[in-house]
């Protein structure tokens, strides 16, 4: 992922209804949600649901999809995951030692060297 999309992605959650729209969504998985379905559990008026679907669908965050009649938005996972590796693979790269299980440092302590 390139930082400009990771900075467009991370912009798009960085609004209060649109992080909870993401985060329905993502409980949801791939089914998805209609945008009435989301309006009625998040209690958000359509218009702003609008505004807010198309910020996330912009940032790759969310996919829409067409059945019939009916527009679904669900999380792209791929993308959600990519955003995460992202923020994260270079973790402990500079620590002498990992901070997590997850964390590989590549600097080692350098080698004491005893004296005879």
């Amino acid at each position: 992922m390139k930082s400009q999309d990771v900075i467009v992605a991370l912009s798009a959650l960085a609004s209060e209804a649109r992080l909870a729209v993401y985060r329905l969504l993502v409980k949801r998985g791939p089914d998805g949600y209609t945008p009435s379905e989301l309006g009625a559990r998040l209690d958000v008026p359509g218009p702003t649901l609008s505004f807010h679907l198309k910020e996330l669908v912009r940032s790759k965050l969310v996919i829409s999809r067409r059945e019939g009649r009916n527009l679904y938005y669900s999380p792209s996972i791929e993308r959600m995951d990519a955003l995460v590796a992202f923020l994260t693979e270079n973790c402990c790269s500079l620590a002498q030692e990992p901070c997590d299980s997850k964390c590989q440092p590549l600097a080692a302590a350098p080698a004491q060297r005893k004296r005879a």
